[in-house]
């Protein structure tokens, strides 16, 4: 029997953690591993660039949801998907992250019923098995979206493969079953590590013209920090007064540029570099030249720590504590005072961060090598 896995990927995340996951499944003739990709982002510099940066194979299945509330959308994905799974009848559902695409999904795989039941070593099972990549990250903070998917995600999944030493602690201090949890790695490192050497031939430097650890880096897109106009006044406030000293690199995400338009903010452009989305490998080039990061994205704080790049992050709590405690990694909070000491440190001290264990590039690896020991050996 081959075990067909149904993986599935949705927003910009994603793909950077399901490339390697796909290409360790082709690695191994065990698996029939088959793309679905829900469409939640969906436009060429939140996706089709990626699927052809990380030669990911085009999605068997693309759901084209598109963007709406988190309701609409989350909705959305669980109607179009049911149809999916009848269709494929996979023996595996694997979801990676915490969008809306991660709970969707798994929310409609654990009530679906397959066709013909299938062989597991614990026995006969007529449903998915459903495989949690990035489980036990935690932020405490249930204003967050992300954090509820996270919650509920790891709730159903029944192999949880955690990424941050943390995730360990959370899931045990949640009642879960330690049979159920596997600590393999950062599949997020996977891809950056594959990817490395072709990031640093990119020309973004020379086409920005921007000089190597000559600016740093700004990222901006929870909506906790940009969907208010007073919070993110105050924030590109305090970040300009960093452009004084440090001139600013600002890849402008869509739903911050909006919001910036419609409370009719500007930057001084002497100061400030704006540019549209940009690929993976270009960004990966920008982080590993920056003096410093300035974030509030999760997904960051993991590359600078590997890339030794110093991280302001612009967030109250951070779900990846490994960053902070073993990385280059400063939780800053919000406030301008904080904010501007995180910016002084990291200017002022090299970075002392250490690579943290089984960030080695092959999470995908032992990720694919657990899950064929769920299965009879051929």
């Amino acid at each position: 029997m081959r075990v067909k896995v149904l993986c599935v990927a949705g927003a910009r995340p994603n793909f950077m953690k399901i490339a390697p996951i796909l290409r360790a499944f082709a690695a191994n003739p065990l698996f029939e591993a088959r793309l679905v990709h829900t469409g939640q982002h969906y436009d060429d510099a939140l996706s089709k660039v990626f699927f052809d940066e990380l030669k990911i194979p085009r999605a068997d299945v693309n759901l084209g949801i598109g963007s709406g509330s988190h309701a609409q959308q989350t909705a959305e994905i669980m109607q179009s998907f049911e149809p999916v799974l009848a269709a494929e009848q996979p023996h595996v559902l694997l979801v990676v992250g915490d969008v809306n695409s991660t709970i969707a999904c798994t929310l409609v795989a654990a009530k679906f019923r397959l066709n013909e039941a299938f062989q597991t070593v614990d026995g006969p099972r007529d449903r998915p098995l459903l495989v949690h990549v990035e489980a036990g990250l935690r932020s405490f903070d249930r204003e967050m979206p992300e954090e509820i998917n996270r919650l509920l995600t790891d709730s159903i999944c029944e192999l949880l493969y955690v990424s941050d030493p943390a995730g360990i602690d959370n899931l045990k201090n949640e009642g879960v079953a330690d049979k159920r949890v596997a600590f393999v790695g950062n599949v997020m490192i996977d891809t950056l590590l594959a990817a490395k050497e072709r990031a640093m031939q990119s020309d973004i430097l020379e086409q920005n013209a921007l000089e190597e650890k000559g600016f740093g880096l700004v990222t901006m897109h929870r909506p906790s920090n940009v969907d208010d106009p007073e919070t993110l006044k105050d924030l590109l406030g305090t970040l300009d007064k960093i452009s004084h000293e440090l001139p600013l690199v600002f890849p402008l995400h869509p739903r911050t540029k909006a919001r910036m338009e419609a409370a009719n903010i500007t930057l001084d452009e002497s100061r400030w570099k704006v540019i549209p989305p940009i690929g993976y490998l270009d960004f990966m080039k920008l982080i590993a030249t920056a003096k410093v990061v300035l974030t509030d994205s999760g997904g960051i704080q993991e590359e600078t720590t590997v890339l030794g790049v110093p991280c302001v992050t612009m967030r109250e709590n951070t779900e990846r504590p490994v960053t902070v405690d073993e990385g280059t990694n400063f939780l800053a909070g919000i406030g301008r005072e904080k904010i501007l000491e995180g910016f002084k440190y990291a200017m002022t001290t090299p970075p002392e961060g250490r690579i943290p264990r089984f960030w080695d590039g092959k999470s995908a690896e032992r990720i694919a090598d657990h899950i064929a020991e769920q299965f009879p050996k051929q």
